[in-house]
Formats: C-alpha cells, sequence, structure tokens
C-alpha cells in the first residue's frame, strides 16, 4: 500500500494572499466592506429619495444636517480601517488613509465653501452660481474616487490585484 501523502496543491492566488493576512488587516477589511456598502447605499437610496421626495427646501436642509455626519463616519472608518489594514495589507492602509483625507477635506474644507455659496446663490449672487458648481463638482468626484477606492481594497483582495 502508498501511505504516502498527497502533495497539496498550490491554492489560487487570491485564496494565498487572503490567507497571509492577519486577522487585523482582515477587521480593517470588514471595516472598508462595511463603508462601501453605507457609501452605496447613501448614493443609491438615501440621495434619490430625499431628492425625489422632499420638497426642495426641506431636501437641502436635511442634507445641510446630513452630510457632517456622512462625512464623519467616512473618516472614522477609513482611519480605522487604514490603522487595522497597515499591519498586513500596507498598500490598502495607503488607499484608505486616501478615503480618510477626502473625506477630512470634504467636510471640514469644501462643505462650508459650498454652503456659503449655494446661500449666495440663493440671495442672488450671480458669480456664487457657477462657483457653488465647480466645488459641488469636485464633492461628487472625491466622492466617486472614495467608492472606487473602497471596491479596488474590498474586491481586489478577492483577485489578487
Amino acid at each position: 500500500t502508498n501511505l504516502r501523502r498527497p502533495k497539496p496543491r498550490n491554492p489560487p492566488p487570491y485564496r494565498r494572499r487572503i490567507f497571509r493576512m492577519s486577522i487585523i488587516a482582515e477587521i480593517g477589511l470588514l471595516m472598508a466592506a462595511i463603508l462601501l456598502g453605507a457609501m452605496l447605499f447613501f448614493a443609491a437610496v438615501v440621495a434619490p429619495l430625499v431628492f425625489t421626495g422632499l420638497d426642495a427646501a426641506t431636501a437641502g436642509r436635511f442634507i445641510r444636517r446630513m452630510f457632517p455626519w456622512y462625512y464623519l463616519a467616512i473618516f472614522v472608518l477609513a482611519s480605522l480601517a487604514t490603522l487595522f489594514l497597515l499591519s498586513g495589507a500596507p498598500n490598502n492602509g495607503a488607499i484608505m488613509a486616501l478615503v480618510a483625507a477626502g473625506a477630512a477635506l470634504s467636510r471640514q474644507v469644501l462643505m462650508p465653501r459650498i454652503n456659503r455659496l449655494r446661500d449666495a446663490q440663493l440671495a442672488g449672487d450671480t458669480q456664487a452660481g457657477p462657483r457653488f458648481d465647480r466645488l459641488h463638482r469636485l464633492s461628487v468626484w472625491i466622492n466617486s474616487a472614495q467608492i472606487l477606492a473602497l471596491l479596488w481594497v474590498v474586491f481586489g483582495v478577492f483577485t489578487g490585484l
């Protein structure tokens, strides 16, 4: 009889990468996945419902109260994910640090400017409109880049990217 053990096969690259990751890095990956789900839910469900279900004035007030918390949640989760990912997946940790930086920039710099410009625009300042549009587009671009970065972090682990 042949008592030799069969030679183990090499697992596919995506499995090797997952198993090499520490439990701490996996917690960071879970945080990134939760953040991705929350951001997609906000973009796909909350924002459209607010702007289709509420009148413009109420929607504007709601969004102004919601966005500081939205960006704070992004900043906190992305910062925590950064700390956890740096131990086992430093590239993903760096990406998460950029996501956190984008949230801080959006919350602390862009949002106050966007709000001031929107108020000026509604008060009749014709020059505020184009500047508001430009900063609003920038904030949407940052948010989209954050979502793409999160997709890279969360799904890149499984594809070996």
